[in-house]
């Protein structure tokens, strides 16, 4: 249990999530770390699955980089 982990982490957080994905539910993951972390911010990606990071680099590193920037 990482609760109070995600509640000390004081910087912005990009959490990233398919919505598509079958490995790691949605529900039990990202939607709770997102409420949890104070600076958090969840984006979601409609029939991304868990792969989402290889099959669909060049839109997750495009949100990346504006998030970074």
């Amino acid at each position: 249990d990482q609760t109070e982990d995600l509640k000390a982490i004081t910087v912005p957080i990009l959490v990233l999530h398919g919505e598509d994905d079958q490995v790691v539910p949605i529900a039990t993951s990202a939607l709770k770390a997102v409420k949890l972390l104070p600076n958090g911010t969840l984006k979601t990606y409609p029939g991304f699955s868990h792969g989402m990071l290889t099959v669909n680099a060049d839109v997750l590193n495009a949100d990346l980089l504006e998030f970074v920037t």
